[in-house]
């Protein structure tokens, strides 16, 4: 970790910048499933000067918060008593092969910029939701990439000191949709830029999902990383509904990994279960396969309900509260752990 020679604040009292504070505020707009929840304050930053500032405010009130990006994987169980904040910062800049990107950034307009800049390894990340801070503390991934390979460096404010610390992706012990800042970095850090380093030769990732046969339907033999993209764009679009429509927070949960003989027990039953080799003694298995198979796919619980074409999405159909969304979650959890002997885990962070 690295640390920025102007990065202290040493008074509790906090310089004075412009920033957006609200209190009392509707966080509807603020989550990709639709739900109303309040919250007693929000604040955005747009500056690392402004990020400090928070963080020394933070530091005065001594208070509960909650650091959230595009809301496209947070579900909201009730109001929030505390102080909710998000980054602003935008801007990406081009140093090399590296894309040194504003946490408040859009990740897919990254991956715009990335093609534009013909610099490749985003582009079967394409049009997953959510901001560049949030990609990094989730670790995001889909058709068999994550953005932890891109990853150089993530800068951030340090919360409890006001210091601008520069941490390398290889402090951040990224694994499979985890990173330190969903645990023992909790609520440590305020993001406020991450540099992606990306590559000038392209080389494509096919083997994953569906991507193959669809480019083999258009008739595609030599793909370039834009026919990838647009191979994962419609892929998406075709079984993932968009939040506008249908409150979601994409996939609701995520894919088990088992021991071999956990997999090879269960494959004598399942002959035809799909599956992915993790490595000699462990393979994924597809939550949403598991989900689909004990009759949930297209199922409700009132306002609540499963997608009708991937299991792994759940829905507010319209006026769902948070706990709809976790009595549906907890159900689905109970009917695959006695059908499969496998517990399924909540991607989404629930507050």
């Amino acid at each position: 970790m690295e640390t920025g020679e102007d990065g202290h604040i040493g008074s509790l009292t906090p310089p004075t910048y412009p920033m957006k504070q609200y209190t009392d505020y509707s966080l509807r707009a603020h989550n990709t499933f639709g739900i109303e929840a309040r919250c007693k304050r929000y604040v955005a930053y747009e500056s690392v000067a402004e990020a400090q500032t928070v963080a020394a405010l933070l530091r005065q009130a001594g208070a509960s918060f909650l650091i959230i990006g595009g809301g496209s994987n947070l579900l909201l169980t009730a109001d929030y008593d505390g102080t909710v904040v998000r980054s602003e910062i935008k801007g990406i800049c081009r140093q090399g092969v590296l894309l040194r990107c504003g946490s408040g950034e859009v990740w897919d307009d990254v991956v715009t910029r990335a093609l534009e800049e013909h610099l490749y390894g985003a582009e079967n990340l394409s049009i997953i939701p959510g901001d560049v801070g949030a990609s990094a503390v989730q670790n995001i991934g889909a058709y068999g990439s994550e953005v932890a390979s891109i990853i150089d460096s993530i800068e951030a404010v340090e919360i409890a000191t006001g210091n601008v610390v520069t941490l390398r992706a290889g402090e951040c012990g990224y694994a499979y949709r985890y990173s330190r800042f969903k645990d023992e970095w909790r609520n440590r850090y305020l993001i406020t830029r991450v540099t992606y380093r990306l590559s000038e030769t392209f080389s494509p990732l096919l083997d994953y999902g569906n991507i193959r046969s669809y480019l083999e339907q258009q008739n595609i033999t030599s793909p370039t990383a834009d026919d990838i993209r647009q191979a994962v764009i419609a892929i998406r679009r075709a079984k993932l509904p968009e939040p506008s429509v249908l409150g979601n927070a994409g996939s609701f949960f995520m894919n088990p990994v088992v021991d071999r003989e956990k997999y090879e027990s269960l494959a004598k039953v399942y002959p035809d279960m799909p599956h992915y080799v993790i490595d000699a003694d462990h393979e994924k298995i597809p939550a949403g396969w598991m989900i689909e198979q004990c009759g949930w796919k297209g199922r409700r619980m009132g306002a609540a309900g499963v997608h009708d074409k991937q299991a792994l999405v759940l829905v507010n159909h319209g006026g769902a509260s948070g706990a709809d969304i976790i009595s549906l979650c907890r159900a689905i959890q109970k009917d695959v752990a006695e059908k499969f002997g496998i517990d399924i885990k909540p991607e989404v962070n629930i507050v």
